[in-house]
């Protein structure tokens, strides 16, 4: 059997080494040019796996577009693969392949299909989550579902750990969906509608802190919005203060002082007030000058 994998992620990698490993070799691969590598916090770059492998690789900015197109349909799949593209593939694209597009989503679907879905689970707070395979149609995650597993998130879950997860499942995942497409065995389960939801895009700006929160909700953006994703950040004189890693403080009660404003300094970094009066202890930060900020100075939102 003949099949395309389309992608541009860390997980896509992922994906590819493991179809790899099971002696399955993608007839071509689609993927990103290197200088759109901004196009992905967690861009993965496919060329020098794929061609050492014996892949052939195209690559494109728009998975529509008629030159994209040409290129897969000389492919002659049966099969295509969409693991860690962002595009929605029109009909054009998914009449190509013989038995359909396969694609991967990082949620139990039908619940939160759409963009940013690592970090709108964790600040949900989501207690159960899955990864999914499906059948790609006209829709945003809505197709029929062939593989999906569902495990629960841990009560520190972070984007990182959250993200390993779903890339872990999705090795196992996709060379066991491709080898029951190749046997006429692949499910086409219809999702049910009446229970999705939707996530909405995240930007980098929606990692900005603001200290009026309960230091709960902080603390959980901090861990949502984290690496490989832009992370949390507050402003001071204007400038950023990336916060990478924090916890909650036991001796907030000690501290009297305003949302935002730095209470102390502490062996592994600093305290923080929050809006709920309680501090968090911040230990991984990103400044320009690579100090903390000053006892009792402020962090702007």
């Amino acid at each position: 059997m003949r099949f395309v994998l389309v992608g541009a992620v860390e997980g896509s990698r992922i994906a590819l080494d493991a179809l790899l490993s099971k002696g399955l070799l993608p007839s071509l691969v689609v993927t990103l040019p290197p200088e759109a590598a901004d196009r992905h916090s967690d861009f993965a770059d496919l060329t020098a796996p794929a061609r050492a492998a014996g892949s052939a690789v195209f690559h494109t900015t728009n998975v529509n577009a008629e030159e994209t197109l040409e290129a897969v349909r000389a492919s002659a799949p049966d099969l295509v693969l969409v693991l860690g593209w962002s595009q929605i593939c029109r009909q054009a694209f998914r009449a190509i392949p013989r038995l359909g597009v396969i694609g991967f989503h990082p949620s139990a679907l039908p619940r939160l299909r759409g963009r940013g879905v690592i970090p709108w689970t964790i600040l949900l707070d989501e207690k159960t989550t899955g990864s999914s395979l499906f059948w790609i149609d006209e829709g945003t995650d809505s197709g029929p579902l062939i593989l999906q597993r569902l495990f629960a998130l841990a009560p520190d879950e972070t984007a990182r750990s959250l993200y390993e997860k779903h890339v872990r499942n999705l090795a196992e995942m996709v060379p066991e969906a491709v080898a029951l497409a190749a046997a006429g065995k692949a499910p086409r389960t219809e999702q049910d509608h009446n229970l999705a939801s939707y996530c909405a895009k995240r930007v980098a700006e929606d990692g900005l802190i603001d200290w009026q929160r309960p230091a709960t909700d902080i603390l959980r953006l901090i861990r949502a919005v984290g690496e490989p994703y832009p992370g949390a950040f507050a402003r001071q004189e204007g400038k950023p203060i990336h916060i990478d890693v924090a916890r909650t403080f036991a001796d907030s009660f000690r501290y009297v002082g305003l949302a935002g404003q730095v209470q102390a300094h502490t062996p592994d970094g600093f305290t923080v007030m929050c809006g709920d009066r309680q501090c968090i202890e911040v230990t991984g930060w990103r400044t320009a000058n690579g100090r903390r900020p000053a006892v009792h100075s402020k962090l702007g939102s």
